[in-house]
């Protein structure tokens, strides 16, 4: 069995059809973008397909994880930023992950940072608009990510931190950082461009 069949058959056993269905819409979008931007098709598939691994998992179990793989206090009782950290240690205890880039694009997923592979782009960018994401600004979003990944990128982390902002949740480093990289790169892109 590859290491496909061997997730697939994972998911298929022990994820919600909600998460399924997510899960498998974010591999079909990052698959297309893939195409579109040159990247490794496999290496997209493993991250897509492992990006919400600990998504769905109670609480209490998220912070047992934290606590014994050693990671920072600040993902107790954050699910929404711990899933991520906890599937890219144990993707490569389970599934025998090796390659750095998925691990990151799996921990980053949630978040971003700063000096994004084009991996880490894409499954950050495929989780926020996969055929089953419905929020406001999530048509243009995935108009955008076809014309170019980089802004696509910046306009939905800037919508994160407005949002995590306006609910007044904690706003992870990461993210913060990702914004500026992004807004850096693009500017410099554009003065390239004009010269």
């Amino acid at each position: 069995m590859d290491s496909i069949d061997k997730i697939t058959a994972y998911i298929d056993k022990n994820f919600s059809e909600k998460r399924r269905k997510h899960t498998y819409g974010v591999r079909s979008t990052a698959l297309e973008l893939a195409a579109l931007y040159g990247c490794d098709p496999h290496k997209t598939e493993q991250a897509a397909l492992l990006h919400d691994l600990y998504r769905g998992v109670p609480e209490n179990v998220l912070n047992y994880y934290v606590k014994h793989l050693g990671l920072d206090n600040k993902y107790l009782n954050s699910p929404n930023l711990s899933h991520g950290k906890i599937a890219a240690e144990m993707i490569q205890r389970d599934f025998g992950i090796k390659d750095r880039d998925i691990i990151n694009a799996v921990s980053f997923h949630t978040t971003g940072r700063n000096g994004m592979s084009t991996l880490e782009k894409i499954i950050y960018i495929a989780d926020a608009v996969e055929p089953g994401r419905n929020y406001p600004g999530v048509e243009e979003l995935r108009k955008l990510v076809k014309e170019d990944l980089d802004k696509a990128c910046l306009a939905s982390l800037r919508s994160t931190i407005d949002y995590v902002s306006s609910e007044g949740k904690f706003l992870d480093g990461d993210t913060l950082a990702a914004e500026q990289y992004f807004a850096e790169l693009i500017s410099k892109k554009e003065k390239s461009d004009d010269q």
